[in-house]
């Protein structure tokens, strides 16, 4: 009957485990399900009434979570507010050791005894007797605790405190990946915008060069791209001459405001956005203009704006030439939104094209009034214009080409190609380098047997702790499929002793991936890891169809590198001969053999690496 117990309880365990990674893998970014999730079962399987989630916060704690938990202590549940515990109370205890602390019964903590509030409150009023606090780790720093609370004294079990620990690391494990995760929604973001504001600076650009002399379309062009990419409602293009404003181009929607736009002369107030351009020369934006004094003052140009063309926020920027004040454009939102650093660099930039644009249509216009020599030096700039025109066509080429390399080569192969300016590198060539082949033992029995949220889970940590790797050593991942990895030295980045760099990077691997295998043998998983090294020549080069390349290593060295490592027993590094006598005076090395490899017509004597040789002082 005590096996019996036994067994249900591991499974229960077993099953809350696997229910809370499939949150943190069905979740990505969302940590409220994750945390969820670690106190419902955590608060059931130890049978407990109250769990809470603590994520630290300087010397403090915030509550990031709580699970029957009544209405009175909800209150804790306040994102902005950071609670700091006594020193003799143990969540303020456990700032300081960062250790599980198991409390059997919390009337007899000193913080009860000295009636520290309120943590006395807790314990009295809601009824808290035994409970365990696990600190959430991350390179021990202490990223937050699990408190999970019983209302009897009735200590838990170290089967249930591991749980809860394994629930710690898992929680660790969903928060940096959130982070890492909003990082590089961030980065997309930034770099879509980028993308978008370059790609419309081109347009604009490529107006200004096939359109000379017709200002009528550059402005529209330059409009209709501002209000697009900066997300406002419409916008207007205005020239600066005796101490006024003039209406010269408008993307607008309401006649009435239109209008009253092209009426005449603006000269609007000192304290308006294109009062402050005229006077500093410089970007101004209100970002109400209905909260502004001069609206509350009904200034004539505020309130047209306001009630004819609904406007709230406005920005302003000057179009200068030689810091003399030639113009203005200016956009609009109909609610209140300021506008961002980015956008405001956008409008500037369009701002110099039209001064350029400007300048280019009155050298335009005295080129056509003068003499053929003048018509020659017309010529000359219709021929700049077109160069420019090209520049930009290139440009987003070059844009675009390096997106699609970065997505599909790997990084070295890429950085590469993109600092060399070509992508000759991708052209099949032949070259002396070193394979690497690296896989576990064991691992398809285990993927057949495993469910399938352990195998992907055992993959992406075990992908990641020899992708450092190979980024360290500079290593070109040729590919990975499942747990098979295959590694080049020396191309497209030449190494100097290829093979020396892939042994050592082996040997780091070996180091890692046998702190993840013990790691794994604690919860069952017996797997094995093998690598294979060999060196030689191969030809290397590009395969696939556009939009989808791989770049590939093809040859003897490779398919040996792959049979050894299918020789390799678990944590052996087997190396060809050409590999020892490349690494024999850094490395120790032990024969085991020879192979008869499969290719090779003559069995192949083998060696295992032992470890690194101590390197002599300098």
């Amino acid at each position: 009957m005590c096996l019996r117990r036994e067994l249900k309880e591991a499974l229960e365990r077993q099953a809350a485990t696997t229910e809370v990674l499939r949150v943190i893998s069905t979740s990505p970014g969302e940590l409220d399900p994750v945390f969820h999730a670690v106190l419902a079962n955590a608060k059931r399987i130890l049978q407990a009434e109250l769990g809470m989630l603590w994520l630290a916060d300087g010397d403090g704690f915030r509550a990031a979570a709580l699970h029957g938990v009544p209405s009175d202590l909800a209150r804790m549940r306040q994102r902005e507010k950071v609670f700091r515990f006594d020193p003799e109370v143990p969540l303020g205890r456990l700032v300081r050791t960062k250790q599980l602390d198991h409390v059997v019964d919390a009337r007899k903590e000193p913080g009860y005894i000295k009636g520290l509030e309120p943590f006395k409150e807790f314990v009295d009023v809601f009824g808290a007797r035994t409970f365990v606090l696990v600190p959430m780790l991350q390179d021990d720093a202490l990223v937050g605790v699990i408190a999970i609370y019983r209302k009897e004294v009735r200590p838990f079990t170290d089967k249930q405190i591991a749980l809860v620990q394994s629930f710690a690391a898992q929680a660790v494990i969903a928060i940096e990946s959130t982070r890492l995760l909003n990082e590089l929604r961030e980065r997309t973001t930034d770099l879509t915008e980028s993308l978008e504001q370059q790609t419309a600076t081109s347009e604009v650009l490529s107006v200004i060069s096939s359109s000379p002399g017709r200002l009528e379309s550059v402005f529209r062009s330059m409009l209709e791209n501002a209000v697009r990419i900066c997300q406002a409602k419409f916008g207007f293009m205005l020239r600066y001459d005796d101490d006024a404003y003039h209406t010269v181009a408008e993307l607008c929607d309401v006649p009435a405001y239109i209008e009253e736009m092209r009426r005449g002369p603006l000269r609007p107030h000192a304290e308006s956005a294109l009062g402050r351009v005229a006077k500093s020369k410089e970007f101004a934006q209100i970002s109400d203009i209905t909260a502004h004094r001069l609206y509350t003052e009904r200034d004539p140009i505020f309130v047209a704006g306001a009630e004819l063309g609904g406007m709230r926020t406005i920005a302003a920027v000057p179009m200068l030439k030689d810091q003399q004040l030639i113009g203005a454009i200016t956009i609009f939102r109909k609610e209140v939104r300021p506008f961002t650093d980015k956008q405001i660099g956008l409008l500037q930039n369009f701002a110099a094209q039209a001064v350029i644009a400007i300048e280019n249509t009155r050298l335009l216009k005295e080129l056509r009034e003068r003499t053929e020599q003048l018509e020659i030096r017309s010529q000359e700039i219709a021929k700049l214009n077109q160069q420019l025109e090209q520049r930009v066509t290139d440009q987003v080429g070059e844009i675009e080409r390096m997106s699609r390399l970065r997505r599909f080569l790997p990084p070295q192969v890429a950085d590469l190609i993109v600092a060399s300016g070509t992508e000759r590198q991708l052209e099949s060539h032949r070259r002396e380098i070193t394979a690497l082949f690296c896989d576990l033992r064991g691992f398809t029995g285990f993927s057949e047997s495993a469910d399938p949220e352990d195998v992907i889970a055992l993959l992406r940590e075990y992908h990641a702790a020899i992708g450092e790797i190979i980024i360290k050593y500079s290593g070109t991942l040729e590919r990975y499929a499942g747990d098979g990895v295959m590694v080049v030295f020396n191309d497209p980045v030449p190494v100097e002793n290829p093979a020396l760099q892939a042994v050592l990077m082996a040997l780091e691997m070996r180091e890692a991936i046998g702190v993840l295998i013990e790691k794994w043998r604690d919860i069952g998983h017996e797997l094995g890891f093998g690598i294979g090294i060999a060196h030689g020549f191969a030809t290397l080069g590009t395969i696939g169809f556009e939009g989808r390349f791989d770049y590939a290593a093809i040859g003897t060295v490779s398919n040996v590198a792959s049979r050894l490592c299918d020789e390799a027993k678990p944590g052996q590094i087997l190396i060809s001969p050409r590999v020892r006598q490349a690494v024999e005076k850094t490395v120790t090395v032990e024969p085991v053999g020879e192979f008869a490899l499969k290719g090779l017509r003559r069995p192949m004597l083998t060696y295992n690496v032992l470890e690194a040789l101590p390197s002599k002082p300098g």
